[in-house]
């Protein structure tokens, strides 16, 4: 039997080193538990970070998977299929998108942004505002909306006039949009930058701003959609309609298939026909696994269990824990004095897969299917976990 040491050896031979080292070697996974090549098991409190919403080998998702693929995998976009049509009428109404709204399916979160970029340049401005700490992609047009340094700095010169100002800082956003602005890309919690929320006036100052001067509001769902809040949709807590919105992640629960959704015929139209375009975008396996979903979390009540079983990390008190933040299952826990990474590496020596997601915050989203017996499982284990981390050479 191949050894996770070996295989790790093989993938470091063999594999463009983007990602450094992985830290174990997968190899299957139930429910909210994954097992890996050398037998251990662990409770998955990421779910490949906020992918699998229904966690693994779920049963409905599983069969509409293998019932697609039996039918068709792929037609191309010369062609279009019933799960598509039924996936694109399902996003609208989920969306409460008015008339005239419609839907573009590509393959990730960086391609829903790609499309959506493009679609702001169809106003006939260039200027778009993001926020600091944003994360929306590493293609490059997605990339220049990425707020890290370190991301952006080597693929320099990206497309220009993009400005980011800090998130909640009205003045600020006040005096960046104007008359040439395009677009307002705003994530209602930014996720790589240690699961902040974005307030809700500030968000609706932007759907204020964006109207008063013909921009368009964006906003990035990919990783808060789909139920991880314990909404469909993350922003609408604020009480706005954007004039369109991204999607990826849970939305396949595993499968890849990234959507950009346009609200209302004057959003929709500014895209024509060959404008845009994908080849595996839309495929019928992808969008048949992205129904099966959202009819489970539908089913099976998943956003009432979201905020349930969420609310065990409303508010962690023990040593080491500054704060904890977040909604629904998209929760940071802040660390004082013991650094994150070392953490990470406990709780995985222990059974748990968390991320360290900055040098002082834990970031964890599990499947949406996690129970309270699980996530307490974690709770309890975490002291343990804080001391030997803090032991750690």
């Amino acid at each position: 039997m191949t050894t996770g040491a070996e295989l790790l050896g093989r993938y470091a031979e063999t594999m463009v080193p983007v990602f450094g080292t992985p830290q174990i070697v997968l190899a299957s996974g139930h429910g909210c538990w994954v097992t890996d090549v050398d037998g251990k098991r662990y409770l998955d409190l990421l779910s490949g970070i906020a992918v699998n919403a229904l966690g693994h080998g779920h049963p409905a998702l599983v069969q509409a998977v293998i019932k697609q693929a039996e039918a068709a995998i792929h037609i191309s976009n010369f062609f279009t299929s019933e799960p598509a049509v039924r996936l694109a009428e399902r996003l609208l109404g989920l969306a409460a998108a008015p008339a005239g709204s419609g839907v573009f399916f590509a393959n990730s979160g960086a391609e829903a942004n790609e499309a959506a970029i493009k679609l702001s340049r169809r106003t006939g401005r260039s200027r778009i505002v993001a926020l600091e700490g944003s994360f929306h992609g590493r293609t490059t047009g997605a990339l220049a909306l990425t707020h890290k340094a370190a991301y952006r700095e080597p693929f320099e010169p990206l497309i220009p006039d993009v400005h980011f100002v800090p998130p909640g800082d009205a003045a600020a956003l006040r005096a960046a949009v104007d008359d040439r602005t395009a677009a307002v890309f705003i994530e209602p919690i930014q996720g790589e930058a240690g699961v902040r929320e974005v307030p809700a006036d500030y968000l609706r100052l932007a759907r204020e701003l964006t109207h008063e001067h013909g921009a368009l509001l964006v906003v990035d769902e990919i990783q808060t959609g789909i139920g991880r809040t314990g909404d469909w949709f993350a922003h609408t807590a604020a009480g706005v309609q954007p004039d369109a919105m991204t999607l990826a992640k849970g939305l396949g629960g595993g499968v890849p298939i990234g959507a950009l959704v346009t609200y209302g015929a004057d959003t929709t139209h500014l895209l024509t026909a060959g404008q845009h375009g994908t080849t595996f975008g839309g495929n019928p396996l992808a969008c048949a696994a992205a129904l099966a979903v959202l009819d489970t979390i539908e089913r099976d009540h998943l956003l009432d269990n979201v905020a349930r079983v969420g609310a065990l990390l409303d508010d962690v008190q023990l040593a080491g824990v500054a704060a904890t933040r977040g909604r629904g299952l998209l929760r940071a826990i802040e660390l004082s004095g013991i650094p994150a990474p070392s953490v990470m590496d406990a709780a995985r020596e222990a059974g748990f897969i968390v991320n360290a997601v900055t040098p002082t915050a834990l970031r964890l989203a599990p499947p949406l299917i996690i129970t309270e017996d699980e996530l307490g499982g974690f709770l309890t284990a975490l002291p343990a976990i804080l001391e030997s981390a803090r032991s750690a050479p």
